[in-house]
């Protein structure tokens, strides 16, 4: 037996049983919602995306690791599943002296990986403005609980500052990003 639903204005909607025996019941969502015809999400699917942005210029002169204020939290809805994390700095250079801008990106207190450790390097005094830095990075942090990642940055050597979020001379017309999304496993 099959269900014909026709829409107010125009098509319709057929619902057919399945050729098996026994109950089958589709719950509808009361007036919003999704139905999901699926036990669970396939292997790879994007679950959630969470967005943090960043305007504010930064310097530093110290080789001591600082955060940027770049930072996002997400809550994975399984411990399996992964967490893509894709940050785009930008803005990034040395100011003058034998240094360079060096980043690395945090879970929490603890250390992923180094994004970049030469932004800008060159071994005169000279000025350099370089632009961007990225980095895609596959995270397991194997829990449920709210989960945040930062980006921490120095100045290579102690001699001078390194920045980001600076463009051409320009304070504040940069914006450094980082998007987390949880992917199924």
């Amino acid at each position: 037996m099959s269900i014909v639903l026709v829409g107010s204005t125009s098509g319709s909607v057929t619902l057919q049983e399945p050729a098996v025996a026994g109950t089958t019941v589709l719950t509808l969502p009361a007036v919003s919602g999704t139905i999901i015809t699926t036990g669970s999400p396939q292997s790879g699917s994007v679950l959630q995306v969470v967005q943090s942005v960043y305007k504010t210029y930064s310097s530093r002169t110290s080789s001591t690791y600082a955060d940027t204020g770049l930072t996002a939290s997400i809550t994975p809805t399984s411990a399996s599943n992964k967490i893509l994390v894709l940050v785009t700095m930008n803005g990034c250079g040395k100011a003058s002296s034998d240094t360079a801008l060096a980043l690395k990106l945090l879970r929490g207190s603890t250390d992923l990986t180094l994004i970049d450790d030469s932004i800008g390097g060159t071994s005169s005094s000279v000025s350099v403005f370089v632009g961007s830095s990225s980095i895609n990075y596959l995270d397991s942090p194997a829990t449920t609980s709210s989960t945040a990642y930062k980006v921490q940055f120095a100045s290579v050597s102690n001699t001078a500052a390194a920045y980001f979020n600076n463009y051409s001379g320009t304070v504040n017309t940069v914006t450094s990003t980082m998007t987390l999304m949880e992917i199924a496993a």
